[in-house]
């Protein structure tokens, strides 16, 4: 049965409307009175349904114990959180919330009052997801705290970076922009969580060339890595090189140019030094250029990244230095020294010295062998392990190998040879050459370094 109450205005004492007939407001008493239901009376519209009073001014930072009725902001920035949740009673509701937006990195653990259930399991919970929230009601001893609602972002903003430029590729929970070649790495919105700012990255330069050569019988030196940094974020996850302990980045929201270094190109004959690489650039991270490899009576091997290789010089006790490596100087070192060539009178027994690679210097040259070119370094980057920055061979009767991640390799006495050319994009040095022995003697020319490349990962997911 439907009843139909008409409402007048009713008024209490004091001449104050309590009951409007043109109002949906009805006033019951004054601040601060009680307001008393008669015995076996029942109420709707009143108390709490399905939410709870958030304690605005009191963070948790530490453990702490969840009160029936209210919802608590969670700081994890310093570390994990555990909530204990209170003894559960039919209708108690508690909620929470990630204050900081660092649930991914420390969680926030609920815990059940004894042997209570959370889900229907004596067992925590955890909350693990970057600005995640979630409301829990006790219902029953079976159940125990059931989770009623949840929240895996609830970040005002941006939650992560977003970019554009280079070629993009996702790996997991994470985005990576790969530049072959010049552009912009342009950012146009950041995370509301400092730690999703902080970005990975990979710079090469391009790698040195190797000598040339022109009398008969001199040898040259292969040409150096470009140089190598990289960094890995602290929240980042793929294996890493052994040099990846370069300065932290964290990233704005602003356009930034990205340089990508040329490999050096060829010299055009005669017995001159090999060119070196050109540097690659990412916000004020810069990778010095290869050394070039030299040869003939030349000065020692170019300094860069990683030096260039020695030539021979017309004596067994005057072979030509390799070049310094790391020039200029950072922490971790970008590269390594080039290795001398082995000198010899004019005769298949000159040989140049090795380039250096990343992780290793070059080789040292002996009576007619070559030197091998310094090993390069892998890192996961860009999804699976790739070995880059390796140095370029030196040439000789028995010629150098390239070394590992794409160095070119030497090439021996015999007329009109050509250095081995550094693979493209991966900053490795090219390949020195060798002048045979007799004859009319055009020259040959060593090989062209690798050109360089630059990757930049973060989280955006």
């Amino acid at each position: 049965m439907t009843s139909t109450i008409k409402v007048n205005n009713i008024q209490n004492q004091c001449g104050q409307n309590i009951i409007n007939e043109n109002s949906n407001t009805i006033t019951l008493g004054a601040s601060g009175d009680t307001i008393a239901l008669a015995s076996g009376a029942s109420q709707t519209g009143f108390g709490r349904e399905g939410s709870v009073d958030w304690q605005t001014g009191s963070i948790k930072t530490s453990t702490f114990t969840a009160v029936n009725g209210q919802g608590f902001f969670v700081d994890t920035s310093s570390g994990a959180v555990t909530a204990n949740l209170p003894a559960g009673s039919a209708g108690a509701i508690v909620a929470f919330a990630d204050y900081t937006r660092t649930f991914g990195t420390n969680k926030l653990t609920i815990s059940p009052n004894g042997s209570e259930k959370i889900g229907g399991l004596a067992a925590d919970a955890n909350l693990n997801v970057n600005g995640q929230a979630a409301t829990f009601v006790y219902v029953d001893a079976t159940e125990g705290w059931i989770n009623v609602q949840n929240v895996e972002d609830s970040e005002t903003g941006a939650s992560f970076i977003t970019a554009t430029g280079g070629t993009i590729t996702c790996c997991g929970n994470f985005k990576i922009h790969t530049f072959t070649s010049p552009g912009t790495f342009c950012v146009s919105s950041i995370s509301g969580n400092p730690a999703n700012n902080e970005v990975s990255y990979l710079v090469i330069a391009g790698g040195g060339g190797g000598g040339n050569t022109a009398p008969q019988g001199v040898a040259s030196g292969g040409g150096g890595a470009g140089g190598y940094r990289e960094k890995k974020s602290s929240i980042d996850t793929y294996s890493a090189s052994p040099k990846a302990g370069g300065c932290a980045m964290t990233i704005t929201a602003a356009p930034f140019p990205i340089t990508v270094g040329a490999g050096a190109a060829a010299n055009s004959g005669g017995f001159d030094k090999g060119n070196n690489g050109n540097p690659s650039v990412f916000n004020g991270i810069t990778s010095a250029g290869g050394g070039g490899g030299t040869s003939y009576a030349q000065p020692p091997g170019g300094p860069g990244g990683s030096g260039g290789g020695g030539g021979d010089f017309p004596h067994p006790s005057n072979p030509t230095p390799g070049g310094a490596g790391n020039t200029p100087p950072t922490t971790p070192p970008q590269g390594s020294n080039g290795g001398p060539g082995a000198g010899a009178p004019q005769s298949t027994n000159t040989a140049g010295g090795g380039g250096g690679g990343a992780s290793a210097v070059g080789a040292t040259a002996s009576s007619g062998s070559g030197g091998n070119g310094g090993a390069g370094v892998a890192t996961s980057i860009t999804g699976s392990p790739v070995t880059r920055a390796g140095g370029g061979g030196g040439g000789g009767s028995s010629v150098g190998s390239g070394g590992s991640g794409g160095g070119g390799a030497g090439k021996p006495h015999s007329p009109g040879q050509t250095g081995g050319a550094g693979t493209v994009n991966t900053g490795s040095g090219g390949g020195g050459t060798a002048a045979p022995d007799s004859g009319c003697n055009p020259g040959s020319i060593g090989g062209t370094g690798g050109s360089g490349i630059v990757v930049i990962r973060y989280k955006f997911q």
